[in-house]
């Protein structure tokens, strides 16, 4: 059988499938369920995530020993299209919050058998949430300078320190942080990766407040907290190589140019640009260059996603996370950003509304989403950092930054 025919009945299959298992209640819903829900719909949510865990499609790719699929990228490539057509989603990866998209990856291939055992299952089901603590208040893309300390104490280490910007660790069970366990070396030589439970009276969060309004973000500190020496990711003083890889896979996660809604039915973005601009006799957007700058998004998006693809196709269906993920990943912000920029254009003094009866919900989401849409230049890595990547890992321009 050749491997497009596997794919073709593969695809019939997990059509049948979602059409059997899906619950019809949650078309249209958000990815999280963030807000209010009724208790009809919540156990219809958790219904869904865990039928999508015992099915191992919530990190699908994964081997089955740790609650994946043990599927390959085409396949599952085919289960995010199928579940698109008919407006269902893997809730999943959301709600592990940095585990199937950035810890998991990692673990699988840093950690120990043990440790692999121990975390991964959680992550794929989606019942276990984890942040990283990455960046400090001096450390932000120069992470290499972090402070936060974790000193041997026996069969743990005793950390102490502040994290800041360490997405959803108000409601994280684990936290992957990136500590100094050697004062003396050069600052990218002395760095480890522990993980820890975040329920110890040495770990406490403070949100952090965002002008979207809703924010995942925290300033998260170490007192004293503990962190097993099992629980040590990679060797000792090299966790540096650890989250450089870490981060690849962030990079790798953010290359679709997606924003930050999902698993719902929106009309099309032409559609939208009709409503609220209007048409010409012929059916044609009236604003010319209006149209003009549309269609140059549309071509832009279309060949990102054409890019995305012809990588995977080159890498015979198995995704090399590579440096090439820090083009992606810059060309998916452009995109993204230029796309929230465009639609507040589109719908004019409708799309800049905060509260009030005057507005659609959708364009109140739209205002929150433009402002949200800001990070993403940021987040994983700044824009100027993956250019610095590009710089010399792909062109093979010199080390612009000083070495440490």
């Amino acid at each position: 059988m050749s491997q497009q025919v596997a794919l073709e009945e593969f695809r019939v299959s997990t059509k049948a499938w979602l059409e059997e298992n899906f619950p019809q209640t949650l078309v249209g819903s958000a990815m999280g369920l963030e807000g209010e829900a009724d208790d009809s719909t919540k156990a219809d949510f958790e219904l869904w995530r865990q039928r999508l865990a015992d099915k191992g499609w919530g990190a699908p790719t994964w081997p089955t020993e740790f609650g994946g699929a043990g599927i390959g990228h085409p396949e599952a490539k085919i289960i995010s299209q199928e579940m698109g057509k008919m407006g269902a989603f893997n809730p999943i990866p959301l709600m592990a919050g940095m585990g199937v998209t950035m810890v998991g990856p990692t673990l699988l291939e840093y950690g120990t058998d043990e440790q692999k055992t121990k975390h991964l299952r959680g992550m794929a089901s989606g019942e276990t949430r984890w942040c990283l603590g990455l960046s400090e208040p001096g450390a932000g893309s120069d992470l290499a300078s972090l402070i936060t300390k974790a000193e041997d104490d026996g069969d743990t280490y005793k950390l102490n320190g502040q994290k800041t910007w360490t997405s959803g660790a108000d409601i994280s069970q684990w936290c992957g942080a990136l500590v100094r366990t050697d004062a003396n070396a050069k600052k990218r030589d002395g760095i480890s990766f522990v993980m820890l439970p975040m329920a110890q009276d040495g770990v406490s969060t403070k949100p952090i407040r965002l002008i979207s309004g809703a924010s995942p973000f925290c300033d998260t500190f170490f007192d004293d907290a503990r962190a097993e020496k099992s629980d040590l990711l990679g060797p000792l003083n090299e966790g540096w190589s650890v989250v450089k890889r870490l981060l690849q896979h962030e990079r790798q996660s953010q290359t679709q140019a997606r924003g930050p809604g999902g698993g719902t039915k929106k009309p099309s973005f032409q559609q939208i640009a009709k409503d609220y601009v209007g048409v010409d006799d012929s059916g044609a957007l009236a604003d010319g260059d209006l149209r003009v700058r549309l269609i140059n998004h549309l071509m832009d998006s279309e060949a990102h996603s054409l890019t995305v693809n012809r990588i995977t196709a080159e890498a015979k269906g198995k995704v090399e996370v590579s440096a090439a993920a820090s083009i992606l990943k810059n060309s998916a912000t452009k995109i993204a950003q230029g796309k929230a920029e465009l639609t507040m254009e589109l719908m004019g003094s409708q799309g800049v509304g905060w509260e009030g009866d005057n507005y659609t919900k959708e364009e109140l989401d739209n205002v929150k989403d433009w402002l949200w849409g800001k990070a993403i230049s940021i987040y994983g890595g700044s824009f100027e950092v993956q250019n610095n990547i590009i710089s010399k890992n792909i062109l093979g321009l010199p080390e612009n930054t000083q070495k440490g």
